[in-house]
């Protein structure tokens, strides 16, 4: 009688049949498919073995799986299904799918995603009364599924809805002439006291417009302010646009510990954003960067810390010679450039890397460490993905302040795209928080040349 329950109870249910490429982009995913049953292919615990010494998230994340399997041992079985009851999911190890004889004919029997689909095919022929789908992030697997009649999915548990590109950061709102002289006469604008339809997220920025007027603020507390416009330490920057300008003060306000730039190649998001970091760190260290420097306050930012993800070409960073600065060389011309550009000179910014007030901290050794009092670039950040992102946002500690930049149509990472790329999901978490900005520079500054390449081409 027992039995029969539990098949009805089953017949009721999904079967998602799990690729590597999920477990190892996200080790909660083992848990999430509540009310389901979920296959986990042979070929897929033996990938996972391979994965489980890598450094990083990918380790981590194959370790934590293997783990969770291994606490999977001590529950009875029913039928060959181990039920567990906390996530009311019902796991299952398949052997007798993964065989090269049931793949149709022109696909490889040793590639492991084929051995996938072919467990697929065969819990599809064994069991027709269920829905029976391959979760994978994958886009070659997902195509190779759609082609032998095998239903297949992204993972979408971290898909964002909107894409951020849409996502600007401030918006133009509309005044008569007497409202303008009453923000610059009050300081402010109560959103009570004006006709403001339209839902401003906090630290929203405002380009506010009348018939012959204007002005730029930033909503906070329910009210419009001016900018502070507080340039004072920022080392040779005047923006060129209003995008800029809003960058600016959300880089120098310090009650934004959290500020995200997007924007095409050439918009000046890592220039500003390193320009901000040189003048926030500690003045009396500052000031042996340049005779530009003019800094008078002390900011409280002790050390600058520079990070992006690593997406090697061949070998991996482990693999090259000298200290972590030389692996990282590489990946740091970018900022290099900027620090050449703004300075003329490169020498001064490798003595504070010396010192010690200016570290380079690759994503993947950064787990465990806490930031206190510093000021965090993290360049590139569309190619991290959001648990990668979720690591480094949680070592901020007191006094600090986090960038995270990137352009979302430049993703080199396999497995995200637009919707699910660690900067487009932070943005758009983040985008109701007080603690947060973001800025979306649109104009390239790099040169005429290049932001017509980037129009035209």
């Amino acid at each position: 009688m027992e039995f029969k329950i539990y098949k009805e109870f089953f017949m009721n249910r999904k079967i998602f049949v799990l690729d590597t490429s999920v477990l190892l982009y996200d080790c909660q995913s083992i848990h999430t498919f509540a009310g389901n049953n979920v296959i986990l292919p042979l070929v897929v615990l033996e990938e996972l073995d391979k994965f489980k010494d890598r450094p990083g998230l990918l380790g981590e994340n194959a370790r934590y799986v293997n783990r969770f399997l291994d606490q999977l041992r001590l529950i009875e079985a029913t039928d060959g299904w181990k039920r567990h009851e906390q996530h009311d999911i019902n796991y299952k190890f398949e052997i007798q799918g993964c065989i090269p004889e049931l793949l149709p004919k022109g696909l490889d029997n040793k590639s492991a995603d084929n051995l996938i689909i072919s467990c697929a095919l065969y819990l599809k022929n064994n069991h027709p009364d269920s829905i029976v789908k391959v979760i994978t992030k994958d886009i070659n697997l997902r195509v190779r599924c759609d082609a032998v009649n095998v239903d297949a999915e992204d993972y979408f548990k971290d898909h964002i809805d909107n894409d951020v590109a849409s996502v600007a950061g401030w918006t133009q709102l509309n005044f008569s002439d007497l409202t303008v002289d009453s923000f610059y006469d009050e300081g402010k604008l109560l959103l009570s006291d004006i006709d403001c339809s339209d839902s401003l997220y906090p630290n929203q920025f405002i380009i506010g417009k009348s018939e012959n007027k204007s002005f730029l603020g930033i909503h906070k507390n329910q009210a419009i302010y001016p900018l502070q416009k507080n340039m004072k330490g920022l080392i040779s920057v005047e923006p060129r646009n209003s995008e800029q300008t809003f960058a600016i003060e959300a880089l120098k306000d310090p009650n934004i510990p959290l500020v995200t730039l997007t924007g095409l190649a050439g918009s000046g998001k890592t220039f500003l954003a390193l320009m901000a970091g040189l003048s926030g760190v500690n003045p009396r260290m500052a000031s042996q960067m340049s005779k530009i420097l003019q800094v008078e306050e002390e900011t409280g930012y002790e050390r600058l810390i520079i990070t992006r993800t690593l997406q090697p070409v061949g070998r991996d960073l482990g693999y090259l010679p000298g200290s972590m600065e030389d692996k990282m060389a590489p990946w740091l011309m970018p900022i290099m450039d900027n620090v050449r550009h703004a300075f003329k000179d490169i020498s001064y910014f490798n003595i504070m890397i010396e010192k010690g007030d200016i570290e380079i901290a690759p994503i993947p050794y950064i787990r465990g460490r806490t930031f206190n009092n510093s000021f965090i670039i993290v360049d590139e950040a569309q190619n991290a993905t959001i648990h990668q992102l979720k690591t480094i946002i949680t070592r901020v500690g007191q006094g600090s302040k986090i960038i995270l930049l990137g352009d979302v149509d430049q993703i080199d990472t396999p497995y995200i795209d637009r919707r699910s790329n660690g900067l487009s999901i932070v943005i758009d978490k983040f985008k109701s928080s007080p603690l947060a900005a973001h800025i979306n520079l649109s104009k390239g500054q790099r040169s005429d040349l290049a932001s017509e390449a980037s129009n035209i081409l």
